[in-house]
């Protein structure tokens, strides 16, 4: 005799899909990377590796250069990165030169690389932490004067003309689809990021522009009231240096307050 399978009651059924759902949610989760504070687990905090420092728009390097004789008396390595050009040209390109810049210095053998990105450069950098993996390599990352929420400068400078604003200059343009995306992205877990800013900037306006949401916010003025830095002088400030040096030491990052101003100005 062939017995007839039983028609499912509609509670039945639905207990069913329940359950199959409940599955798939379980297995969803056991194949999904291990997350901490809402992202990948962060990357090594042990022995750091190179600090790789990325210049802003127009490619100007010297600056740079004292910051990293600072790193290197601290006893850090450091590689100034060249950009293309005159280096006022596409910032995703610019992100792609500094991906393969790493990927060299991964390759040689270092665990990961701290970041110091430089006004423009802050933006480099995120692009290539957000979009070209460099979260997963990067141990901390430190932005000076980034503006990440545009500047009307560079708004400024497309209005009067197109040779006054290059590609890199109208990709910083307040609400720039390449900073919408950016924004929308989030900060990508993985290194720990700082931002330093001047309440003084004249090139990143207005300058807290420079604040990042999932960033350590240094104001320069709210460790040291009276510090004088420009835009141009962040990479040279004593103060600025310090807190850079501070920032990527070895141990563990707390942020300054006030009364740290005096050892920072000491050096």
């Amino acid at each position: 005799m062939q017995l007839r399978p039983r028609a499912w009651s509609r509670a039945t059924q639905w207990l069913v899909v329940g359950l199959l759902i409940a599955i798939v949610s379980v297995a969803v989760v056991v194949v999904r990377p291990k997350a901490s504070r809402g992202g990948l687990d962060s990357v090594g905090q042990g022995p750091p590796g190179p600090v790789v420092l990325v210049p802003g728009y127009g490619g100007g390097t010297a600056g740079l250069y004292v910051l990293a004789r600072r790193l290197q008396a601290a006893g850090r390595s450091t590689a100034v990165l060249q950009l293309a050009g005159d280096g006022t040209g596409d910032l995703r390109v610019q992100a792609a030169l500094l991906a393969s810049t790493v990927k060299k210095l991964i390759a040689g053998g270092a665990p990961s690389v701290d970041v110091v990105g430089y006004s423009a450069g802050g933006i480099v950098t995120r692009l290539w932490a957000s979009e070209l993996g460099g979260a997963a390599q990067a141990r901390r990352v430190v932005l000076l004067g980034s503006p990440n929420g545009g500047t009307e400068v560079a708004a400024l400078g497309a209005a009067f003309g197109g040779s006054l604003c290059a590609v890199a200059c109208r990709q910083l343009i307040p609400g720039n689809d390449l900073l919408e995306g950016l924004s929308q992205a989030g900060t990508p877990p993985g290194p720990q990021w700082v931002s330093i800013w001047t309440t003084q900037d004249q090139v990143v306006t207005p300058p807290d522009t420079a604040r990042l949401d999932g960033a350590v916010e240094i104001p320069v003025q709210s460790i040291c009231k009276d510090e004088q830095v420009d835009h141009g002088s962040l990479p040279t400030n004593p103060v600025v240096g310090a807190l850079v040096v501070r920032a990527l030491t070895a141990t563990p990052f707390t942020a300054p307050t006030s009364s740290d101003c005096r050892a920072l100005r000491a050096g």
